[in-house]
């Protein structure tokens, strides 16, 4: 999925079925489940179709024409989950000691999708706090999430990581998934 197909379509209405209180435990879930490194189970939130992305040197690059820190789809998000599982990602080895805080949460719209239904865009705040024997870093950024009723379970068919600092150097990344 290209940014262009990422993003067209202009926003809708918040489409119908969708509880503030079941987007906000979804969300909540999904960052706790990453947090605690419950790989299988986050990559299951995620739809056939999803796109992960954390750009890097503005929020709205182009991220087949510039560098992102992360432009996974569906494959590449599995592929990622396989290597920190081995435990050999050097890059976390020990691993970060992690933890989420997800707010602000607002539901946005809703956006077609390329199945001809209508995905619920979300946004949020995010704050991780990361701590390493290197010391402790906080990363803040803003969350674009589009979420799916898939056989009435909600998943995540796309996601966007805007760190408020990612115009600068970023030290690794590594715990990311």
């Amino acid at each position: 999925m290209t940014i262009a197909a990422a993003q067209e379509g202009e926003l809708l209405a918040v489409p119908g079925g969708w509880a503030y209180d079941e987007v906000a435990q979804f969300l909540f879930r999904e960052a706790r489940f990453a947090d605690e490194s419950r790989y299988d189970d986050w990559e299951a939130l995620w739809t056939d179709d999803a796109l992960y992305w954390v750009p890097a040197g503005g929020a709205d690059i182009d991220p087949v024409s510039h560098v992102s820190v992360i432009y996974d789809n569906r494959n590449r998000i599995s592929t990622r989950i396989k290597q920190v599982k081995t435990g050999k990602r050097h890059a976390q080895a020990p691993p970060s000691n992690l933890r989420r805080i997800v707010g602000n949460i607002e539901l946005l719209g809703g956006r077609a999708n390329g199945s001809g239904g209508t995905d619920l865009e979300v946004g949020a705040n995010v704050l991780v706090c990361e701590s390493r024997a290197r010391g402790n870093h906080l990363w803040g950024g803003r969350v674009t999430y589009r979420l799916r009723k898939v056989n009435k379970e909600i998943r995540l068919a796309y996601k966007k990581v805007v760190l408020v600092d990612n115009d600068q150097p970023i030290p690794t990344l590594g715990f990311l998934i």
